[in-house]
């Protein structure tokens, strides 16, 4: 399928194609994370993990789990709480080492053959910008999928999703360009006969997650959670894996025994407590507001940020950008390169929301080095 002119691109190179081709830049590092972005001595706007956490009573239950590491972890009653939690029964949830395991299993489990002959998935698509884990994952296990490209300001059409597409996958929030995709917009892909894959690793960080799919039951849908941002759990390593019966079994299925740890496990349980998740609604709405300063600042500097930014970052285009992430290491903050996400090219960078001290201090040193740049 050949681009369309002024929109969306469907790129769709497979193993026969050779030479360069500008639809699918040779330069995109799916396996670039922000993590490589941060070091000694930087103030972590890379990183799109909650600062200061996790709190003093879930590092109370972490400890407390300490004393059950002898035994082999057992995943049963997190799996069983944490489906009761989004309305779903255990058979329909699997818990992973963080959402990326859930991407490996997902594409593992996707590259088998069906027991009734061919390939589990043949048309299989991500929508672009959107975190590359998923994509990575594919590839692989020798899955190469085409990518729907979607223009500024990145909000999904669904239209553009080939009909054919036997597999999408799409981030809600998406990470990097903190778009919210309504729910409904998003569950006009799912049909026989397609698995519709959403990642939610960011959907906390909504009061009220109302555009989740979570607790929707739709066909071939797959939603993967992390709790590793709001709960600062990155080092951890827990998220969780919600579908189709069928599929979830054999995901557990290709996953390692006991693979989630004995305080991953307790983790779990715990962030979707009801404290947990009162807490989590009232930094979702303060984060709103650091995220407007945020906003505010960067718009004021002459920057473009994708509009109405939902996530617990934002993605800026600026000119010069990576120069500018250069000169703003030197000065002490470490900032996310966004050219390494298909649909976006060097101008681009995603930033941490921080709280409103970081944020200005940030916010100065951009001055400075914008003002420092040659003409």
């Amino acid at each position: 399928m050949p681009p369309k002119a002024d929109g969306p691109q469907l790129d769709e190179r497979g193993p026969d194609h050779h030479g360069p081709d500008h639809r699918w830049p040779d330069h995109h590092d799916l396996r670039h994370h922000g993590d490589r972005e941060v070091g000694p001595g930087l103030v972590d706007l890379a990183v799109n993990v909650r600062q200061g956490m996790p709190p003093a009573w879930l590092r109370q239950i972490l400890a407390a789990s300490m004393s059950e590491i002898s035994a082999y972890p057992n995943a049963d009653r997190a799996t069983r709480i944490v489906a009761e939690h989004h309305g779903r029964t255990p058979d329909e949830v699997l818990l992973t080492v963080g959402a990326a395991e859930a991407f490996t299993l997902l594409a593992r489990v996707l590259a088998m053959p069906r027991r009734s002959g061919g390939p589990a998935v043949s048309r299989p698509v991500v929508v672009h910008p959107q975190f590359t884990e998923p994509e990575a994952a594919l590839r692989a296990v020798g899955v190469e999928p085409g990518r729907v490209l979607l223009p500024d300001p990145f909000v999904l059409d669904a239209a553009l999703v080939p009909d054919d597409a036997d597999l999408v996958m799409i981030g809600n929030p998406t990470n990097p360009t903190s778009v919210l995709h309504p729910a409904a917009t998003i569950a006009t892909l799912a049909r026989e006969g397609r698995y519709l894959v959403v990642d939610e690793a960011f959907a906390d960080c909504v009061p009220g997650e109302p555009e989740s799919l979570a607790s929707a039951r739709l066909p071939g849908l797959v939603v993967i959670r992390s709790l590793t941002k709001t709960w600062g759990l990155a080092g951890l390593r827990i998220g969780y894996g919600i579908g189709p019966p069928e599929l979830i079994a054999a995901m557990r299925e290709a996953q390692p025994l006991w693979a989630v740890s004995t305080p991953a496990l307790a983790a779990a349980e715990a962030c979707v407590s009801p404290r947990a998740q009162a807490e989590a609604f009232k930094w979702a709405e303060e984060m709103a507001g650091q995220r407007q300063v945020l906003v505010d600042g960067l718009t004021d500097l002459g920057a473009y940020v994708v509009p109405d930014p939902q996530g617990s970052f934002v993605c800026v285009r600026l000119p010069h950008a990576l120069h500018l992430r250069a000169l703003l290491r030197e000065r002490g903050f470490a900032v996310r390169r966004a050219d390494t996400f298909p649909g976006l090219g060097p101008e681009w960078l995603r930033v941490a929301v921080r709280d409103d001290g970081t944020t200005a201090a940030f916010l100065a040193a951009l001055k400075e080095a914008r003002d420092d740049q040659p003409a």
